[in-house]
């Protein structure tokens, strides 16, 4: 199966049925998916015994009352995933072709798909003029539906608060889960790493997926171009050519500084251009994540 173009899956105006296209198409692919296994809960304490696992210890209760006591978690079956999606203004770049907020809908909504088919719970959390709005974390076909109905109301106008909208997103599921945000990650940089590390911190697995044009990679114009900043709407005059390389340089240390600080607090992190087809930049993402899942656990094993 050919993998479809961002252009024709963007003109799908049936959202469940281009996330079921491009979910299909990582199926033939032979793809596993990522969202799998168990994940664990706190139960209690149990006073420790010869022969238990020495990272169970719980050392803060042994300073606190001078005996062993391990901890004991409960292991559930299915993950609670939050997509987080960017709404702002700029997402609405650009105006023809393929839109970045067209394509990033559609990579939600085939990963809500996703997630959903394996029996796991997913929500969605985004921000219109400067309110929450978001759908729960659970599982089933019926709420899936009105996921996706939510999702296809999504307009990308005015600014949004990404530190607030993350934080919010995984304050709203229930026990520690995956937390993915999608935006081209322009706002609030340095506010909105940090809010980032926190919910890793908090026990989430986080990831993000930066998504841009290529338009914005290049600045393949010439000559004279009127910017028109999305968000704010100031417009200037610019000459293309004597600023394109200053331009492009400031983008690759945009995007190094992104990946680089995502590498260091254990973020996923993936860059998608609008250019690629959905089902390429989504199976090159659960890919990554599979081999740091691996990783992950080839590292716990050998540490026992």
């Amino acid at each position: 199966m050919t993998a479809l173009s961002p252009t024709v899956v963007a003109a799908i105006d049936d959202l469940e049925l281009a996330a079921r296209l491009v979910v299909e198409g990582l199926r033939t692919g032979g793809h596993r998916s990522p969202f799998h296994g168990y994940s664990t809960e706190f139960r209690q304490h149990r006073p420790y015994r010869a022969g238990d696992d020495l990272k169970y210890l719980d050392w803060k209760l042994f300073a606190r009352s001078d005996r062993l006591y391990t901890r004991q978690f409960r292991e559930t079956t299915n993950l609670s995933v939050m997509l987080v999606l960017d709404t702002s203004a700029s997402m609405a770049f650009p105006e023809s072709g393929v839109s970045k907020s067209r394509y990033a809908a559609v990579i939600t909504a085939a990963l809500a798909y996703l997630v959903s088919e394996q029996g796991h719970a997913v929500g969605l959390m985004t921000m219109h003029d400067g309110k929450f709005a978001y759908v729960p974390a659970r599982g089933g076909r019926p709420h899936l539906r009105a996921l996706l109905a939510q999702l296809d109301r999504v307009e990308p106008r005015g600014t949004w608060d990404p530190p607030r909208t993350i934080a919010r997103g995984a304050q709203l599921l229930q026990r520690r889960g995956v937390v993915i945000a999608i935006s081209d990650f322009y706002d609030a940089e340095e506010e909105t790493r940090r809010e980032l590390r926190h919910v890793v911190q908090r026990g989430h697995d986080v990831a993000m997926l930066q998504l841009l044009s290529p338009a914005e990679l290049q600045l393949p114009f010439s000559g004279q171009v009127e910017i028109d900043e999305l968000e704010t709407h100031v417009r200037q005059l610019v000459d293309a050519n004597a600023i394109g390389d200053a331009y492009r340089g400031a983008v690759r240390e945009f995007l190094d500084r992104c990946r680089l600080h995502a590498l260091r607090d254990g973020i996923d992190y993936a860059l998608i251009t609008t250019d690629m087809p959905p089902e390429q930049s989504l199976r090159d993402y659960l890919l990554r994540r599979n081999r740091r899942q691996a990783a992950g656990h080839t590292r716990s094993a050998g540490a026992k």
